[in-house]
């Protein structure tokens, strides 16, 4: 059972053209929706998470995160080229494991999308209040900057912005690719400044001891496991596959390019950060460690404040900002501030627009109802279900810190890109003929090491985060047996649809920038 129910390459392929979406993304189109969805609130936010469990260390857990997103970024390529057509690796999943394993990675996609979503949005909520207090003089009470965790009540930034972005997705706007363009152009100009001034005036010294915390959960590879938040997005190049113009050629590259692109820069980055301010864990009164976003953390962090010292990296909400003005560029950190407040509502667009996607294959399916992805008749947009995830999005993002959040998405997306490394496998024994306009190179090391690297950074990753994977898991196992397994259409037998099919959810067009909406013109 477990293994059954699989839906052909051939079907899938052949219901994709029947109700696919309009192909006009170049390679350029692709690098640039990879960069702007990777780049976000992990290199703008996550660096303070990063400093508090590896000090200087994180150096090598962003090399780490960045090995494991490459193996699997390789076998997405293949896999990819391959199936271009929207669902990513629940897709992929379907056409080589089977309808269950391929409901169960669907299911942590959502995870990864809507938690993801949630998290981003608390991180422009970091900047937000940084930048009005530094630029204008409004203090935003902390009752209402941040969740109860940290000391506060709601995270009302947060709230305004996910509902903005909610609303948006809604009515619809339309937004060009030149649109995306510029935002990702913000986001690479402002880490680009942040490099060329901290870089040169970086002092060695700041890095030692180097490993402040060692190897484990709370040190370097538990880091790793939370800043792969980091790279998370890149995944979303394959997820518009079926929206590209020859996409054997170009979604490998948009996965490889804007991958490459984002560890250098990230790796850039956290050196700035660490020689100019420094990145050292903040310890108790009795030097023990304190763990991210926990309220011994934030209360450490407001003594030290209030005793008149430095904030240090680990305790700040807008990291990069916070680090040149410290470092005495006082109007270049309001900039920076202000591009992340530019820039990061996009990513949440992107997140909450990629859940839609997921939502629509899987109701194309069969697997969810086809009134989730029901259409507005005014908007043309799938109102249902992006109103539904919006408000989880907001009801996360308003109660919960980014870290914790970064944690829970970390566990469902590690568990789809290592079902994708298995299925890279699989099929190259089941369907060897198959032609292959991207081979993933030294395909039996390279899998493994991608499988082996998720595990491993899923046990790395807090209690909490682990379980959070098995319940989430458990609630979709109920609603597959208790609803979906008997309405697969796979499972009636129908392996192609025709295009009147009253129970497949219309198109939706939602406004992502990059996007176009079918049928227009790529700006």
């Amino acid at each position: 059972m477990i293994f059954g129910r699989v839906k052909s390459l051939d079907a899938i392929l052949a219901t994709a053209e029947k109700k696919g979406l309009h192909r006009s993304l170049g390679a350029f189109q692709l690098t640039m929706l990879g960069v702007g969805a990777v780049i976000g609130t992990g290199i703008f936010v996550l660096t303070s998470e990063a400093a508090q469990k590896a000090g200087p260390g994180m150096m090598i857990s962003f090399i780490i995160a960045g090995f494991v997103c490459a193996v699997a970024a390789l076998c997405y390529s293949e896999l990819a080229s391959m199936v271009p057509v929207a669902g990513s690796a629940y897709t992929y999943t379907y056409a080589v494991m089977g309808e269950l394993l391929a409901w169960m990675v669907g299911w942590a996609l959502i995870l990864e999308y809507a938690v993801g979503a949630s998290a981003v949005a608390v991180g422009w909520s970091g900047y937000f209040v940084g930048f009005m207090k530094n630029s204008f003089g409004i203090i935003i009470p902390q009752a209402l900057a941040v969740g109860p965790s940290q000391g506060g009540i709601i995270n009302l930034p947060a709230v305004v912005i996910a509902g903005l972005v909610t609303v948006l997705l809604i009515v619809g706007t339309t937004e060009s690719a030149r649109v995306n363009a510029i935002l990702v152009s913000i986001k690479v100009a402002a880490l680009t400044l942040f490099i060329a001034l901290t870089i040169p005036v970086l002092n060695t010294e700041q890095f030692t001891p180097f490993l402040p915390n060692g190897w484990g959960t709370i040190g370097v590879v538990g880091a790793a496991s939370s800043i792969f938040f980091a790279y998370v997005g890149f995944d979303a190049v394959s997820t518009a596959a079926e929206e590209t113009k020859n996409p054997q050629r170009n979604v490998p590259i948009g996965l490889i390019g804007s991958l490459a692109i984002c560890t250098i820069f990230y790796l850039l980055v956290s050196a700035g950060a660490i020689g100019t301010l420094g990145a050292q864990p903040v310890t108790g009164a009795a030097g023990e460690i304190l763990a991210p976003g926990s309220p011994a953390l934030a209360a450490r962090c407001a003594t030290i404040v209030g005793s008149g010292l430095t904030e240090p990296l680990a305790c700040s909400h807008e990291a990069l900002a916070h680090v040149l003005r410290s470092i005495g560029w006082e109007k270049i950190g309001n900039l920076m501030g202000l591009a992340a407040f530019i820039a990061l509502p996009s990513v949440v667009l992107m997140m909450m627009f990629g859940q839609t996607r997921v939502f629509f294959v899987m109701a194309r399916d069969g697997l969810l109802p086809a009134a989730l992805a029901k259409v507005h008749p005014t908007w043309r947009t799938p109102y249902v279900v992006t109103a539904f995830t919006g408000i989880v999005v907001t009801l996360a993002a308003a109660f919960l810190p980014v870290g914790q959040l970064a944690d829970y998405s970390n566990s469902g997306t590690l568990f789809a890109f290592a079902m994708v490394a298995v299925s890279v496998m699989v099929l190259r024994l089941t369907d060897p003929g198959r032609r292959r306009p991207f081979r993933t190179p030294f395909i039996w090391v390279v899998a493994p090491l991608a499988i082996a690297g998720c595990v491993g950074l899923y046990l790395f990753l807090p209690f909490v985060a682990q379980m959070v994977l098995f319940g989430w898991g458990a609630v979709g196992l109920l609603v597959y047996f208790g609803y979906s397994r008997s309405r697969s259409h796979v499972g009636r037998g129908i392996s192609d649809l025709p295009e009147a099919d009253p129970d497949v959810p219309p198109l939706p067009v939602p406004p992502l920038p990059g996007i176009p909406t079918p049928g227009g013109n790529q700006a």
